[in-house]
């Protein structure tokens, strides 16, 4: 019998008796293959006591009257099961996991999303947060051994960073906000601002003007412009490198008072 090339739809032939047999065969064809969804991917043999119309992807190992028929799809029809073999391309749904696959070589698998404009997982996207989702914890871990988490910017007066809110309301902030500087700011109404520590490539800023710099004696900055309270780190300082602080008007060591400038 003649058949559609992709589907293997049976054709009705030139004069043919009884025509409406090929025809109806063809539409419970389509009827089991269009819009393609099956309870489960799970039975290797048919289930007890399955309704008329219901589909099911036949696992591996199959047996009993699915035997020899895996990956096919089972379609119970006026109590006779048929068969559907996938091709390339094809994709069913998997009510019983909310899943979609794809036969591919030979073989079903996940469906995997190559790229989207939005994605909304337990959330709802828009056009400021294309990717939201919603839940008690989110997983990042390493496919082999390291795994980097990346915010890029894209230039330096933009911004990268970590906002952490309460009730949608900003509380903390960590990154770079308007420079590259690394900085750390809190609020406590999500509008009025306050930096608590910026690290600068060569120093850290603690509540500015209080500084943390790697530098030389003589690169030091004024201890009262600092502020008492400033801290900064001499690299040369006699007998090693020490850890000091402003206290309004000098620089002294953290280890033993000992004014340094």
């Amino acid at each position: 019998m003649p058949a559609t090339g992709h589907l293997q739809l049976p054709l009705l032939s030139a004069a043919q008796a009884q025509k409406h047999v090929t025809h109806n065969e063809a539409l419970l064809m389509l009827d089991g293959l269009v819009q393609l969804s099956v309870l489960d991917r799970t039975h290797a043999a048919p289930p007890s006591s399955p309704a008329d119309g219901a589909r099911y992807l036949i696992a591996a190992s199959a047996t009993g009257a699915w035997a020899g028929k895996d990956g096919q799809i089972a379609f119970l029809q006026d109590a006779a099961w048929r068969y559907l073999v996938p091709d390339e391309g094809w994709l069913v749904f998997v009510a019983a996991e909310r899943h979609m696959l794809v036969f591919h070589s030979g073989a079903w698998t996940d469906l995997k999303v190559r790229s989207a404009e939005t994605l909304g997982i337990n959330a709802t996207p828009d056009s400021g947060h294309p990717l939201a989702v919603a839940g008690d914890g989110t997983l990042l871990t390493a496919a082999t051994s390291d795994h980097r988490l990346t915010v890029n910017k894209a230039s330096t007066g933009a911004t990268a960073s970590l906002l952490f809110q309460k009730a949608y309301s900003g509380r903390a902030e960590i990154g770079l906000a308007g420079d590259d500087d690394l900085s750390v700011k809190t609020s406590s109404d999500g509008s009025s601002w306050s930096e608590t520590m910026r690290f600068a490539t060569d120093r850290i800023i603690a509540g500015a003007p209080i500084r943390l710099r790697n530098s030389t004696v003589a690169a030091l900055p004024s201890a009262s412009g600092a502020g008492a309270g400033a801290l900064i780190y001499v690299s040369d300082a006699s007998g090693g490198a020490v850890p000091a602080f402003s206290d309004g008007s000098s620089w002294r060591s953290v280890a033993d008072r000992a004014v340094i400038s």
